[in-house]
């Protein structure tokens, strides 16, 4: 039996017409001029011809040593002015690539704002020069500021049409990328969740045949990107020549009109040319055949899209000098414009990595003093409370969904409360529930997704280094990303090498991002609270052996109990050592120092429960007060997050301290299974008193 049919279509209006579905590819008509219309096709010409000329000024400018690099889209400007021409700017979302010029000018980006950018200017619209150039970015196009890391892309646009979705509304969400970028996993989760959902999101893969100087014969089986997707149910693929803007507007139109319709996703796959090195830093004559680009001048688009308008009687041959000159003197103006502008520079530096402004919450405005409950059930707590309060609050990620609830039962009752279009699972794909979030928040909506084990966190830590914690500081605060990334971590269960993994000391070196510890269950409910009612990525990670520990239980604080962000707890007081730890450990800690007050020795207990932000003045404080003091956590001691702890206050207390400073934490080999294996890897109750003792005894 054929999997080819035929389908009915009505011409649209614009001439356009989907002739035959085969394993959902269409086959496209390219329109006329007639369809198109004179003043669409010469704005049409008019962009190509300003994209091309920027691409030839840049490098100019180079050479004279204004600006410090440049990627061009030479070639590729009739893939993108089509889609770009058919799109609703700042409606419609958009998450492109490094060579995407031609199409951020067809939405509506200006000459002087590309000009600012690539000399790296305080008034560049895009990044205020926090960007290497051709990286764009605009709030008010709906463009996300662009991340240099290759496929990083493709998964926030999904969550972008997520959004959409979520709103009803039509809109459309636009990605793009070279060849290469479809040997990522990233691309093939993209495409897989757009595809399971029916998320109306644009593909664009502009394939000029290289990765650099690698061909895509190299790259993809088959040498295809479009065969290789036709097993994805709800994909519609369409394969075009990108050279001529005929096809490409039919390509374009046909696409968008099926995504509006809600039909699901769209891979349009354009057969391009790269006129250029692949960057400034490159020299494509070590790689690429003269003969064989001599052949991709005969088919630059340009050039295919002059002939076709002067045989249409729209342009003549003196027009198109005319038009060339004029945009040329154009931007040779409004380059010596932009060069006036004031170069950017160093002051403010360190602003726009987390949110500045002041959230407006009443912090600890009552006192905790319900039935007591265990710390699963705080943060279970926590999320109906925040989920009933805002409905923007979506939860998702593996097993959160009921009946399952999570592997915990953290998220137990959240779709039945909220229904399945708020608390939902996701694919096993720890990248794609990062990216998705992204793009969900970016667009609107506060997602809380949960990791089901901080162990497996590392392929997110594509989306969360490239694209989450770096937002507002490459877009110069004109994007930010607020989200909360449930993590379960830690030891003390057994659970091996792969469910007892600390990872706190790795994500603190991440800029742009906040990391929470709560360590009982009132703590963790507020912080939980305070961290959904926040404007920065935040990291919560929950100590698995505390989920249901009696030491961890405390009164059931009331709905409003926020605790802020950055605040330790001293959760005793003492005037001999000061013990400085977070999570698991506080409690290990406190049992340990209770011998040892028939030693008349007394320890101040500081909880620091959030990592980043850390409250290095209340540890500074104590220091000063004791003179001696320990940093215990259950990570490996070495390069753990207790080394900073450490610096600082032999930086900035040396002159207080009694005794050096000390650090108590796991040995440096992976956690073991074995019970004996693993109280020998981890910090026990007589570590603790061997080293307060220690410290007593200098």
């Amino acid at each position: 039996m054929s999997n080819k049919k035929t389908i009915a279509t009505k011409p649209s209006s614009n001439g356009a017409s989907a002739l035959t579905v085969e394993a959902n590819l269409l086959k496209i008509k390219p329109l006329s001029v007639a369809d198109i219309g004179a003043d669409t096709l010469l704005h049409a010409y008019r962009l190509m011809l300003t994209s091309r000329r920027l691409d030839e000024k840049m490098l100019m400018l180079l050479k004279q040593g204004r600006g410090y690099f440049h990627i061009g889209a030479s070639g590729h400007e009739a893939a993108q002015i089509a889609i770009g021409l058919n799109m609703k700017p700042g409606y419609d979302w958009a998450s492109p690539y490094y060579r995407d010029l031609s199409f951020v000018l067809s939405l509506g980006a200006s000459i002087k704002d590309i000009l600012l950018h690539h000399l790296s200017k305080a008034t560049d619209p895009f990044s205020g020069g926090r960007q290497m150039s051709e990286h764009y970015g605009s709030r008010k196009l709906n463009i996300i500021a662009q991340s240099a890391s290759v496929g990083v892309q493709y998964l926030p646009a999904v969550g972008m049409a997520m959004a959409a979705q979520k709103r009803q509304d039509d809109a459309i969400a636009y990605t793009s990328g070279g060849d290469g970028s479809t040997s990522q996993g990233a691309f093939f989760e993209a495409i897989n969740w757009a595809s399971r959902i029916k998320a109306p999101v644009l593909f664009h893969i502009q394939d000029n045949k290289y990765a650099i100087s690698v061909p895509t014969e190299d790259q993809t089986a088959g040498g295809n990107i479009t065969k290789v997707l036709s097993g994805f149910q709800n994909l519609t693929r369409i394969e075009v020549d990108g050279t001529d803007f005929f096809e490409m507007m039919a390509a374009a139109q046909t696409a968008i009109q099926h995504l509006r319709s809600g039909k699901g996703p769209v891979c349009l796959h354009a057969h391009v040319v790269r006129l250029l090195p692949h960057s400034s830093s490159d020299n494509h004559e070590k790689y690429r055949d003269a003969n064989e680009m001599a052949e991709e001048r005969k088919i630059d688009p340009i050039i295919r899209f002059e002939r076709r308008l002067v045989e249409a009687g729209l342009l003549t041959d003196e027009g198109i000098a005319a038009l060339r000159a004029e945009v040329k003197k154009e931007i040779d103006e409004i380059t010596l414009d932009a060069m006036k502008d004031p170069d950017a520079d160093a002051v403010g530096i360190e602003k726009h990595v987390l949110f500045e402004g002041d959230l407006g919450l009443n912090y600890e405005s009552s006192v905790p003093n319900g039935e007591p409950m265990v710390m699963v059930d705080a943060i279970n707590q926590a999320l109906k409370e925040e989920m009933r309060r805002d409905d923007k609050v979506l939860v998702f990620g593996e097993d959160v969904a009921d009946g399952k609830g999570g592997v915990f039962t953290a998220t137990r009752d959240l779709t039945t409360l909220f229904g399945k279009d708020r608390c939902f699972n996701s694919p096993l794909a720890e990248d794609s529930i990062l990216g998705t979030a992204c793009g969900l928040s970016v667009a609107g909506y506060k997602p809380v997704v949960e990791i089901q084990f901080g162990d497996y966190i590392w392929p997110a830590v594509h989306q969360l280094r490239n694209m989450i914690t770096t937002l507002r500081f490459r877009s110069n605060n004109d994007w930010e990303c607020p989200m909360v990334i449930r993590a379960p971590i830690g030891g003390y269960i057994h659970g091996g090498l792969y469910h007892s993994q600390n990872i706190e000391a790795f994500f603190a070196h991440f800029p742009g991002m906040k990391v929470v510890m709560p360590s009982n269950a009132a703590d963790a409910k507020g912080l939980l609270k305070t961290a959904i009612r926040s404007r920065d990525p935040i990291l919560f990670l929950e100590h698995k052996f505390l989920y249901r520990q009696p030491v961890a239980k405390s009164p059931a604080p009331d709905e409003n109990y926020l605790i802020p962000i950055g605040k330790a707890s001293i959760i005793q007081e003492g005037a001999d050592v000061t013990v400085v730890t977070y999570g698991a450990m506080v409690h290990k800690t406190a049992a340990a120092i209770r011998s040892l007050q028939r030693d008349s020795i007394s320890v101040e207990l500081i909880d620091l429960r959030s990592i980043v932000p850390l409250d290095i003045d209340t540890v500074l404080k104590s220091v000063q007060k004791t003179g001696r003091v320990l940093v215990v956590h259950e990570d490996h001691t070495f390069a753990g997050f207790g080394a900073e702890i450490a610096a600082q206050i032999a930086d900035k207390a040396f002159q207080y301290l009694d005794a050096p400073v000390k650090r108590l934490g796991g040995l440096f080999i992976p956690t073991p299974y074995a019970d004996a294996m693993e109280k020998a890897a981890l910090p026990q109750d007589e570590d603790i008193l061997r080293e307060i003792r220690s410290l007593m005894a200098f």
